[in-house]
């Protein structure tokens, strides 16, 4: 029988808020309520009558609450198959009465993993009986209907107010598996906190992320998209249409950048398709941004904007010149957000302080692969000089700006800049003098003279030829990794012509 009547149901719930409704709903139909500690003690509240679970199970709550529903009173009522006659005959001989519904919100372990809380704190967090109840009650959901998630409460007592306190079999299901999309998530969530720095032997790779929000579409309007994430805890957006898949992409290569210059002067970086076309730093923000847009203002077109302090009004006027998709800042004066949201479409989102994860995961071919986010950035005291020269302060501030634009730009790059801005960059690139041919034919077409300016390389040059080129630009310094079994060639050509060269041992691939 598809429709079932809901006669029993077991609540027991951590948070409390949103409840009430659904309470209500159970006792217009006369439902018998099941329940243990604080739940049962707002249930009364709200004015119901409550049948204790230790005075079904005839058995208390031991371990300080640890174990309270664990008992075949509780589990046989959800489980037992009400088709089946003998699971009836069964019921019926251990005086064990049907449950229909079972409501559980689980312990925030990961609100509780958040906060900074011990670790004695947060092992108590992990729920062991509401996990329990609500895999039973998936389990079978044939008879019983399983409610986990606060969220649904408005939905079921819609649900159960249409239908005269009975639900389907799609009803059912559908609920069903949500509960078992709540527990597979928990449970990673648990797994990743207790096997931190833990080899797990055979241990599988194990992802969960929610919510789910489905994408207009995805790359391309023929794919489909959907990100998987809560947006909300990293921004608040303030105006504009809904993110795309692209604008993700490029907003996520924009706040990875953009963190390398958290501290310190005020910064700004414009980006296309994950690549930084302008980045600066000057005294004030309005500067920084003028700045950044005149290294490549063709490009800037329709492109993403991040900065690392309040945007100001004087900074709003100058930005609403240009068409872009998305700003992000820490914060946007009350005066310039009207300017801003003066274009219907465009994007603002005001970026929150969050922990992002430390490992990066991409689908390839079959399967998945994962690594550590490369989370290292040298400064000044990393580098050491090779040639005969050293650069100046000056020389030495602009490698250090150019080193951070070049670990977050594609493979092959090389950047040109100078200290506080970024000059030209080559991206992406099958060859690293194809990528510098680019970035110094780049710079010229936007009016940059390059003598005195440096030069970033993402990875080691394997000849001469890039320093040569690069020499006969007018760059004076050069940072690179190293590791060239050639190095020596390279380092030579830079003494030859009076040019400065530091190594890092540190190569920044980014494919």
């Amino acid at each position: 029988m598809s429709s079932r009547p809901i006669r029993a149901a077991l609540l027991s719930v951590y948070h409390k808020d949103r409840l009430a409704p659904l309470v209500q709903v159970l006792r217009q139909h006369g439902v018998q309520l099941y329940s243990t500690g604080g739940t049962q003690k707002f249930l009364e509240e709200e004015g119901a009558e409550v049948t204790a679970v230790e005075d079904l199970t005839g058995f208390p709550e031991v371990f300080g609450g640890r174990v309270k529903t664990l008992h075949p009173k509780v589990f046989g009522g959800i489980l037992y198959r009400r088709h089946e006659d003998g699971d009836l005959a069964q019921a019926e001989q251990h005086g064990i009465p049907p449950i229909d519904l079972v409501v559980v919100d689980l312990y925030p372990f990961e609100e509780t993993v958040a906060s900074g809380a011990a670790e004695q704190e947060v092992i108590e967090k992990i729920d062991i009986g509401g996990i329990s109840l609500l895999r039973a009650a998936a389990k079978n959901f044939r008879d019983v209907l399983v409610i986990s998630s606060r969220e649904q409460y408005e939905a079921v007592t819609e649900l159960l107010t249409q239908k005269n306190g009975a639900t389907d079999l799609e009803d059912r299901r559908h609920y069903a598996a949500a509960a078992f999309a709540t527990t597979s998530h928990y449970d990673t969530e648990i797994f990743k906190y207790v096997s931190q720095d833990t080899a797990v032997a055979g241990a599988a790779l194990r992802l969960s992320a929610q919510p789910a929000t489905p994408l207009r579409y995805g790359e391309n309007p023929h794919q489909a998209g959907t990100f998987y994430g809560d947006l909300s805890a990293l921004f608040d957006q303030l105006h504009g249409k809904q993110l795309s898949y692209n604008n993700l992409v490029d907003v996520d290569a924009a706040v990875a950048l953009m963190a390398e210059f958290s501290d310190g002067a005020p910064a700004c970086a414009i980006l296309k398709h994950t690549n930084a076309c302008g980045v600066a730093q000057a005294a004030s923000l309005r500067e920084a941004y003028v700045n950044a847009l005149s290294c490549d203002p063709t490009s800037a077109f329709g492109g993403v904007i991040i900065v690392n302090k309040e945007v100001d009004a004087a900074t709003a006027e100058e930005l609403n010149k240009l068409f872009f998709e998305v700003l992000i800042a820490p914060g946007f004066a009350a005066e310039a957000l009207p300017v801003l949201q003066s274009k219907k479409n465009r994007i603002l989102l005001r970026q929150k302080p969050v922990e992002f994860p430390k490992k990066q995961i991409k689908t390839l071919l079959n399967g998945i692969i994962e690594q550590d986010a490369d989370r290292q950035t040298e400064t000044a005291a990393d580098f050491r000089t090779v040639t005969q020269s050293a650069p100046t302060a000056e020389e030495t501030e602009a490698l250090v700006f150019a080193a951070k634009i070049c670990k977050h730009t594609k493979s092959n790059t090389i950047v040109l800049a100078r200290a506080g801005q970024l000059l030209a960059s080559g991206v992406g690139q099958t060859s690293r003098v194809d990528a510098l041919r680019q970035a110094i034919e780049k710079a010229g077409s936007f009016g940059f003279d390059l003598k005195g300016a440096v030069m970033a390389s993402d990875a080691f040059f394997p000849f001469p030829d890039c320093v040569e080129i690069a020499g006969a630009a007018g760059i004076r310094a050069v940072v690179q990794p190293g590791g060239s079994i050639k190095d020596a060639d390279s380092i030579k050509a830079a003494d030859d012509l009076g040019m400065a060269m530091v190594l890092t041992g540190v190569r920044h691939f980014k494919h």
